[in-house]
């Protein structure tokens, strides 16, 4: 059976075509406007699955750096406090031997009485230091303070805070205050206050040496692990960078478009649809008859 292609039927070939011409260049003209090679996840159903995954990722990663930046806050403060205590720590180490001495008088012991005093309200306060309103050694507490005027210690026995730097990685960021300055009767604040009523009452206060150099050695043995954290933070930040540059270097491959390269498809593309409306417009020329039928 012989076929017969009637005008109608090749104006209308040539219509589809031409229009299938111009909507693809109305798609590269967007995506060389937008730089983006996905406008819609219908233009590649696999490479938009592909960018869904790499943007949760991303935003996983973008969590864990918000994390690896809140433990550093933590871990910094921390080392600070505790440097700052121990300073205060050999001070009154200085203070004590000072007053151990047979010279001192009742007025020079009465001086180093009020200046131990002074050191022992600003280790409290070190004590009490917080970070974005939370105290960094009372663990979990919400108490406000990590020891009370009473030398109560408001922490949680056994808790800590964490913070998640990966899938399968966690830091403690937080210290144990009770270990560190001690609670109550057997706390550092209160070896102070026998400092202090030792010197007032001429007693022995070489005798509160040893204690003060065990809560030393205490302080000392802490910022050491504050360190070891510190770098286990910072080594999280190193590989939390590196995979963040990965992300994005995947998403750029599968999302953005080359400039140059979408350039050059529109051009060829106008110069492709330029030349289909030019042939079409001399091979169907109308003709009288195309207006009476």
């Amino acid at each position: 059976m012989i076929t017969r292609v009637t005008q109608q039927t090749q104006a209308l070939s040539a219509q589809r075509n031409l229009q299938t011409g111009l909507a693809e260049m109305a798609r590269l003209q967007e995506q060389a406007t937008s730089q983006k090679k996905l406008a819609r996840p219908s233009d590649d159903p696999v490479a938009a699955a592909d960018a869904m995954r790499v943007r949760a990722g991303a935003a996983a990663e973008n969590q864990y750096g918000r994390n690896i930046d809140d433990g550093n806050g933590w871990l910094t403060t921390i080392d600070s406090a505790l440097n700052s205590s121990l300073n205060v720590m050999h001070r009154v180490r200085d203070l004590v031997l000072q007053g151990a001495s047979e010279t001192s008088s009742p007025a020079s012991r009465e001086a180093l009485a009020l200046e131990i005093e002074e050191l022992r309200e600003e280790l409290l306060g070190r004590a009490n230091t917080k970070y974005m309103g939370r105290t960094v050694f009372a663990g979990t507490s919400d108490a406000g303070v990590a020891f009370t005027e009473d030398l109560s210690f408001t922490g949680v026995a056994g808790s800590s805070v964490q913070r998640r730097l990966g899938p399968d990685t966690a830091v403690r960021v937080d210290a144990d205050g009770a270990a560190i300055f001690g609670e109550g009767a057997g706390s550092v604040f209160a070896l102070l206050d026998t400092v202090v009523a030792d010197l007032r009452g001429g007693g022995k206060v070489s005798n509160n040496l040893d204690a003060l150099d065990g809560r030393m050695k205490a302080m000392v043995a802490v910022l050491a692990d504050v360190g070891a954290r510190h770098a286990h933070i910072e080594k999280a930040d190193t590989a939390h960078r590196e995979k963040v540059l990965t992300l994005e270097t995947q998403r750029s491959r599968i999302e953005d478009v080359d400039m140059a390269e979408a350039i050059m498809d529109l051009q060829l593309q106008e110069l492709s649809y330029q030349a289909a409306l030019g042939v079409t417009a001399k091979v169907l020329q109308p003709t009288l008859m195309d207006f009476l039928a």
